[in-house]
């Protein structure tokens, strides 16, 4: 019985160690090389205010927070005259530049790329309306009920995908520790046999 209380431990220590439960992500991220920067003149398409991230973490951090509220404002008020030139120095950290492009895909940046040691955000001007009439079937409050039952069902597949790669990378490991419980089941009931036996 005992081995079926500190197998499970074991096995859980063991997941934890080799960070079985991580959930990893990713960003989508691309260089631009340099005859598609010159082509577009991407330096002088706009007015850049310029943040310059240089390893001093104090400033970098408020800089972080300057940038993602221009960011925020630029994309709000369709600014095609501004844009945020992003320098990174010598003595930049990946948790930096990490930052500064979570900053470009949490607010929607619609443009950015990086040239160089230089990260270039720009807006897109505001749409034009279309003389389409739309139809949409329901309420408001439909829409909003659909668009999360389809948010639910997406996490619910992402967990069962999860769960099933997660089996197929520790099957051993339960496949040995539901052998070692029917080894248990086994030796307690023919120990009870055993003893029923010696008391007749």
């Amino acid at each position: 019985m005992i081995s079926l209380v500190l197998i499970p431990l074991f096995c859980f220590y063991h997941f934890y160690k080799v960070d079985a439960f991580k959930v990893y992500g990713s960003l989508n991220f691309s260089v631009s090389n340099k005859g598609d920067f010159e082509k577009y003149k991407v330096e002088d398409l706009r007015k850049y205010k310029i943040f310059y991230f240089n390893g001093e973490k104090s400033q970098e951090l408020r800089q972080l927070k300057e940038l993602r509220v221009f960011a925020k404002d630029m994309i709000k008020k369709y600014d095609t005259i501004n844009g945020a030139k992003i320098r990174f120095g010598s003595k930049t950290d990946y948790d930096t530049f990490i930052s500064v492009i979570n900053i470009m895909s949490e607010e929607k940046m619609p443009t950015w790329a990086l040239f160089s040691d230089n990260l270039y955000a720009l807006a897109n001007p505001k749409p034009k309306p279309t003389k389409k009439h739309s139809f949409v079937c329901g309420t408001n409050a439909y829409s909003i009920e659909r668009t999360l039952q389809m948010q639910e069902e997406n996490r619910k597949e992402e967990l069962r995908i999860f769960q099933i790669s997660f089996l197929k990378q520790q099957w051993v490991i339960f496949l040995g520790y539901f052998g070692i419980v029917l080894i248990n089941i086994f030796v307690l009931v023919k120990f009870n046999k055993n003893k029923n036996y010696n008391q007749k």
